[in-house]
């Protein structure tokens, strides 16, 4: 059976399929992306086909897009960003790549990331079935958003109004995050969660050695992940506010971003660019993080209380879950001061109900179904199509 997975170019994006991609492969099945060029490059260096669709934007574009997309209110970014760039520019460019590269390799199933939506329109024109991973948070208030720049595609292709937006899980919809953490209510009757989808090791990556050197002190480490890592003044602000802390404190800057760039620092604090949180966070206290779902899950899954510094996407709505549940503090933008970074860390710290409902939620993520089971669905849908309900 073939299977196409497609994506957006952001890592945030095709990361959460690599593990798919790979137990289909281990189940007999062959596999292909389609994404950018550039985002191409670095899916085939993890051993993977991918067929190019659509342009690379430039660095300054993606930048100046950052820059306005942070000028903005949270609550107007998503009137930007879905249909004017996802389900807008994006299908734009790649919509053509993308149907040519379906009709020629003809794939028995199509996969996409939530916000990627040039593959489903494929897989709807072709008749075929397709399934979603809902890469970010469930925010079910942005389907309109994308089904009204949607329809205009649809109309360009043949494709009938989709008015309830229904195209957009109408198959399976794979949801890698626990039950608990999601309003029930608003899943469509297609909806499975799964095990969180974590993937940050394109190579030989290794924990640096100095780490096995640490003293016994509280570990805390602190990320922006790989899009808004450059937003003005946060990690300055936890660098500031945590390094006189008696902890030993971890930085990750992102490849793009130079540790120097951050100046001379005491013993205790270590600034890298990049460091697998897959083998860092076992050994952690707390993580500081911007609350990107992938950081997110990633600590709930092995259980770890955070610090939580929204900046844009669906980070405030992570956040605000982290603070409802209770596995963590959140800073909001106005209060990203290194005293309050420095309190809300303490707190986290020295309060042992965050850590216990972070536990909480490690437990509940091992029970949930994983990448076997996700197969099967996957294997069911080729077969039979829509797929029973599951949560």
């Amino acid at each position: 059976m073939r299977v196409l997975l497609t994506s957006q170019a952001g890592s945030g994006h095709w990361h959460p399929l690599i593990g798919i991609a790979r137990a289909l492969e281990a189940a007999g099945h062959e596999v292909a992306f389609a994404s950018t060029p550039r985002a191409c490059s670095a899916i085939e260096a993890n051993g993977f086909t991918c067929f190019p669709v659509g342009r690379d934007e430039s660095d300054e574009v993606l930048r100046e897009r950052r820059r306005y997309l942070l000028s903005l209110a949270h609550a107007d970014q998503p009137a930007y960003m879905v249909p004017m760039i996802f389900a807008g520019t994006t299908v734009e460019h790649s919509l053509s790549d993308m149907l040519a590269h379906g009709r020629a390799w003809r794939p028995a199933v199509v996969i996409r990331e939530n916000l990627e939506f040039a593959g489903l329109l494929m897989a709807e024109a072709l008749g075929l079935p397709h399934a979603v991973v809902e890469v970010a948070a469930w925010r079910p208030h942005l389907h309109p958003l994308a089904g009204e720049a949607l329809d205009r595609h649809r109309a360009r292709i043949g494709l009938p109004s989709d008015p309830d937006h229904s195209s957009l899980f109408r198959h399976l919809l794979l949801i890698p995050r626990p039950p608990s953490l999601l309003d029930l209510s608003t899943l469509p009757a297609t909806a499975h969660t799964i095990q969180p989808l974590i993937f940050d090791r394109s190579g030989d990556e290794v924990l640096p050695a100095w780490v096995d050197e640490l003293p016994d002190l509280p570990l805390v480490y602190a990320t922006l992940g790989t899009v808004f890592n450059q937003a003005p003044g946060v990690l300055e602000a936890i660098i500031e506010g945590l390094r006189d802390e008696p902890i030993s404190l971890i930085v990750t800057t992102g490849r793009d971003q130079d540790p120097a760039t951050f100046g001379p620092q005491p013993p205790n604090v270590h600034i890298e660019r990049y460091i697998p949180q897959s083998l860092l966070f076992p050994r952690c206290d707390v993580v500081v993080t911007h609350g990107g779902s992938g950081t997110v899950m990633a600590a709930l899954r092995d259980g770890l209380p955070m610090i939580v510094i929204p900046i844009a996407a669906d980070q405030p709505e992570n956040a605000r879950l982290c603070a409802e549940v209770g596995v963590g503090r959140v800073i909001e933008p106005a209060s990203r001061t290194p005293e309050a970074i420095r309190e809300a860390t303490r707190d986290v710290l020295e309060e042992p109900q965050y850590r216990a409902r972070a536990e909480h939620f490690r437990d509940e993520i091992a029970t949930l179904p994983g990448l076997d089971h996700t197969v099967r669905l996957i294997e069911n849908l080729a077969i039979s199509g829509p797929i029973s309900p599951g949560i």
